[in-house]
């Protein structure tokens, strides 16, 4: 049976804090993997996929009428403002974000002056 004496605790005391130390600074210094990927919380994109094909797609029907256009442009122009407003706090929501809305202002979709509102307004700080 081992003894545990005063001498023998402080030193594994000693190694523990060293151990946790670095492993706190390497923690601290790279971002968490899962902070990287987009979270699920980031719905915003695909809802705006899905308005923006069904916009593309009464656009094009034949028998579609002028009131069936432009309720599907509103639709299209909410989901993009909530892309624009989500307050992207993580890395990857970050990157999918800008990413995303780089291509929209691309196609020169990024247009109304409520999505750059809508943008700065979701990168300042609420607390």
């Amino acid at each position: 049976m081992s003894r545990i004496n005063r001498r023998a605790l402080l030193l594994n005391a000693g190694s523990a804090v060293f151990a946790s130390t670095v492993a706190a600074s390497a923690f601290a210094t790279e971002p968490r993997r899962r902070d990287r990927e987009p979270s699920r919380d980031l719905r915003a994109i695909k809802a705006h996929k899905a308005t923006y094909a069904a916009f593309g797609k009464a656009i094009h029907e034949v028998d579609g009428s002028h009131r069936d256009h432009h309720r599907a442009s509103r639709a299209e122009e909410r989901a993009l403002l909530a892309v624009c407003a989500y307050p992207a706090v993580r890395e990857g929501d970050r990157r999918a974000k800008a990413r995303y809305l780089l291509k929209i202002e691309a196609r020169g979709e990024l247009d109304l002056a409520e999505h750059m509102q809508a943008l700065l307004r979701s990168t300042m700080w609420k607390g």
